[in-house]
């Protein structure tokens, strides 16, 4: 693995590791990040040599801190242009992670804001470090979050704690991550390789189309909570109406002066 990748991967006994490498940003996602975890689970799924696939940060305090807005390229090779064209590139990587044909781990090695604990739902199973911090502070800067993400967390903490997480915007500590169902374990960080390892290395030795079966139909239940077309127009009304407000610039003003926004309702 070359430390001057934004993404590192590593495969061994039919387990394959992607690591977020931008300490710097506290392993933000930028666009280009998001590219290379959709590219790199796309070539691992096509074939059954890969079984299980834990992602997690680099080496620090955070698994992710989100999405990068800041790391928006000018300049972008014509893959990440095309895809900018298509689609947003967070919902294009999280669809692929969600939708990898066999189970996958976040281990969560630090803290996880924003998009970067949206990540984490995505994948099939959570393990964190004891003292992990996480949260979803968009109505916090004054955004509207899209919705195939909130259904992600309705798929994992229930609609009653998505509700609370998405509208509180609370940081959780430790335990209370756990209580609200962000992850299944919380362990040591000394036992956190060994134990997400370990888990996903009884995955792996089972039999492979076991394994895709049971996800499929899993993710079958989980297609039924979908928005329509309608909906989902409705859906992109609100989150512009929101992207367009007064109130968007001052989440994101309050957020750099570290101080409480002033929010007018427009």
């Amino acid at each position: 693995m070359s430390g001057q990748e934004i993404l590192l991967k590593e495969v061994h006994d039919a387990i394959g590791t992607v690591t977020f490498n931008r300490p710097h940003r506290k392993n933000a996602l930028s666009p280009e990040l998001l590219l290379h975890i959709h590219k790199t689970l796309g070539e691992w799924a096509v074939d059954d040599d890969i079984r299980c696939v834990v992602i997690t940060g680099c080496n620090g305090t955070a698994f992710s801190s989100g999405y990068d807005i800041a790391a928006i390229p000018t300049e972008m090779t014509p893959e990440l242009a095309a895809l900018m064209k298509t689609s947003n590139p967070l919902e294009f990587a999280m669809n692929t992670v969600a939708k990898y044909p066999y189970p996958t781990i976040a281990m969560m090695n630090g803290d996880a804001f924003g998009a970067g604990l949206n990540m984490a739902m995505c994948c099939d199973m959570r393990i964190a470090v004891e003292g992990i911090r996480a949260g979803m502070p968009p109505t916090r800067l004054g955004l509207v979050y899209h919705p195939e993400g909130i259904r992600q967390f309705v798929d994992v903490v229930g609609m009653a704690r998505a509700r609370e997480i998405f509208f509180t915007a609370r940081t959780y500590k430790g335990p209370e991550v756990l209580r609200m169902g962000l992850v299944d374990r919380l362990v040591p960080k000394n036992e956190l390789a060994e134990v997400t390892y370990c888990l996903a290395g009884e995955i792996a030795q089972n039999a492979p189309l076991s394994l895709k079966g049971t996800k499929r139909i899993m993710a079958m239940f989980q297609e039924r909570m979908s928005l329509d077309e309608e909906q989902m127009k409705e859906a992109d009304g609100l989150i512009g109406e929101a992207f367009n407000s007064d109130d968007l610039k001052e989440g994101q003003f309050a957020f750099f002066e570290k101080r409480k926004p002033r929010f007018t309702g427009r």
